[in-house]
């Protein structure tokens, strides 16, 4: 059994969440763990604290994950990252497999049997019951207009960008996808370590907003913090990883590769540098691991382990370089999963 200290973002105004190819048109519904620590980061540093040299804050965070709360009163009912299958499940209507590949997110009742080496599908009969849209769970979502039970849904509305004020240019029209919750639903995150520095960035980070087109209103954000305990299993032969992940070293990630059921997702993480004079600079590079992928289990201590490292992604472009490092920060909340052969 672990108990996390958890982080509430309820969103008072729209959301925009830039994907890799960073189109207005197109919002990702998640935000990783190393673009939360890096704008906790520019918001201490707003503040004059003195960034650490190797840009470790002191504490760990997951991803941020889905929420659904019908009313301020109401109990929350918490997802986690569906894990990754290495193996095909053993479905007697292949029919079904196409609605079981769309499930993201599954309910802290189930992944808890999920960690146990339950297969969430075994009883195909009730189990495909509890699939709701791209949830797993069997609380009853209610339906948004579309008749699906999607309660974070995207919205594209139109803008218009004004060359000049003279009127010797004309307006062009663009498009901004815009991700909208249903009732008081969110994201929240997990966090683990010494919280005293994230609390303290958070609250600046609410006011700032996260996500992109803040300019315009998106992004703002109310929180409040409670516990979430999640049921270990007492043996675990592999890991499971809650953020996204860069490997401390290649013998490591050799380690944690060494299994049949490893199964993971990467993405590539980069884009533009936000602070002046170097917005027209582009980050360097790195790949690192999606939450929910699966790892043979490395050496760690205790039920839940912090594996990875921080990386600095500052372009070494001789005078035009950056005057501070660009940390990215690769370190994941691990939690022990079993695997029935």
């Amino acid at each position: 059994m672990a108990t996390f200290k958890i982080y509430k973002l309820h969103f008072t105004s729209p959301l925009h969440i830039s994907d890799s190819h960073e189109e207005a048109n197109v919002s990702m519904k998640t935000i990783h763990s190393d673009t939360l620590q890096a704008a906790l980061m520019s918001c201490l540093a707003q503040t004059g604290f003195a960034i650490p040299e190797n840009g470790d804050l002191g504490f760990t965070t997951s991803s941020l994950f889905p929420y659904y709360q019908e009313k301020p009163d109401s109990r929350p009912l918490y997802f986690l990252p569906m894990p990754m299958q290495a193996r095909p499940l053993n479905l007697t209507d292949v029919s079904q497999a196409k609605k079981i590949k769309a499930v993201q997110w599954v309910d802290v009742e189930l992944f808890e049997k999920i960690l146990d080496g339950e297969n969430p599908f075994g009883n195909e009969d009730e189990d495909l019951r509890s699939i709701q849209g791209s949830y797993l769970t069997r609380t009853t979502l209610p339906p948004d207009p579309n008749g699906t039970q999607e309660f974070i849904r995207s919205e594209v509305a139109q803008r218009v960008t004004i060359e000049d004020r003279t009127g010797s240019s004309d307006a062009k029209p663009y498009y901004v996808d815009r991700i909208l919750f249903k009732d008081y639903a969110g994201f929240y995150f997990l966090a683990v370590g010494d919280t005293e520095l994230l609390d303290k960035a958070l609250s600046l980070l609410a006011q700032e907003g996260i996500g992109t087109n803040r300019h315009v209103g998106f992004g703002f954000f109310e929180y409040t913090t409670e516990e979430l305990t999640i049921h270990l299993p007492d043996e675990a032969d592999h890991l499971l990883s809650l953020s996204l992940f860069i490997p401390e070293s290649q013998q490591q990630l050799q380690q944690m590769l060494a299994s049949d059921n490893v199964a993971y997702d990467l993405v590539r993480r980069g884009g533009w540098i936000t602070t002046y004079p170097y917005t027209t600079l582009r980050k360097n590079a790195i790949y690192g691991f999606l939450p929910g992928s699966v790892f043979g289990r490395a050496e760690s201590e205790g039920s839940v382990s912090c594996l990875g490292k921080i990386v600095d992604l500052c372009p070494a472009i001789g005078d035009a370089t950056p005057s501070h490092p660009i940390w990215r920060n690769g370190n994941s909340i691990m939690l022990p999963i079993k695997l029935k052969p």
